[in-house]
């Protein structure tokens, strides 16, 4: 029991790696809240996670629902501990857009969601963070990638790395640790919302699989486990770092 009395927030943690996460924190004797736009999606997933946790529904990119999320949070269980932020994705138009077709419009809808919103997500925590606090983003091997089409969801994946970084430099006199998870092929829908049409994602799951060492797609609780370590005082001397959780894609050459 790892997490045992930690109070967690997570975004996104309705579905995909986000509730994979919340449930291997479940386990581990963590509490707190999942939070997603998707009503019927929330519901389901806290009820699976029974009484430790609360579904709290929400935008991540409205700065209204944000505060709320963590006022309510804080009112049912004191300050939070553990900062989870996995929200993000294709938003429509937008989401899989060659660079000579893309809008100011889509640009702004993407963004929003997949940068801006962890940046000042983690800005409306603060208040509500306990000192010795882990943050932790979910990012993307994508950031290390060049796509076709991709450009502004691999761009929105590295900057979030930076921010691991620099808000890693600027809350260490808190003792709070930021660190990052970096996911390869995860088994979820997350192609599909990030734009790629329902019958592609066969092809791209398997060109991912034969390039991954390991032959197979990771499992969101593979990634729960990992987000446990970085939640955990397992991890204590562990500040400012990617971890890459995709079955050797990135680092190892066969």
């Amino acid at each position: 029991m790892k997490l045992q009395g930690k109070i967690a927030v997570i975004t996104g943690g309705n579905s995909g790696i986000g509730f994979g996460i919340a449930k291997e924190f479940e386990k581990e004797g963590a509490q707190g809240a999942i939070h997603g736009r998707n009503q019927e999606k929330l519901d389901r997933s806290q009820k699976e996670l029974g009484a430790s946790f609360i579904g709290i529904k929400g935008d991540v990119t409205n700065f209204t629902d944000l505060e709320n999320l963590f006022k309510e949070t804080s009112e049912k269980f004191g300050k939070i501990d553990i900062l989870v932020i996995s929200a993000g994705g294709g938003v429509g138009e937008g989401s899989l857009t060659p660079l000579d077709q893309m809008t100011e419009e889509a640009f702004d809808r993407m963004t929003d969601l997949n940068y801006k919103s962890a940046y000042f997500t983690v800005q409306k925590s603060l208040p509500y963070l306990n000192d010795g606090a882990s943050i932790i983003f979910i990012t993307s091997i994508t950031s290390e990638m060049g796509a076709p089409g991709f450009s502004l969801y691999c761009a929105a994946k590295a900057a979030l790395g930076s921010l691991v970084r620099s808000f890693s430099a600027e809350l260490v006199g808190r003792g709070i640790r930021v660190n990052a998870i970096s996911p390869g092929i995860i088994d979820t829908q997350a192609l599909l919302t990030v734009g790629v049409p329902e019958e592609q994602v066969p092809h791209i799951q398997n060109m991912f699989i034969e390039k991954t060492p390991l032959g197979r797609m990771g499992k969101p609780s593979e990634i729960g486990k990992v987000a446990t370590f970085l939640a955990s005082n397992d991890s204590s001397f562990v500040i400012g770092e990617e971890i890459n959780v995709d079955g050797g894609f990135m680092g190892v050459k066969q």
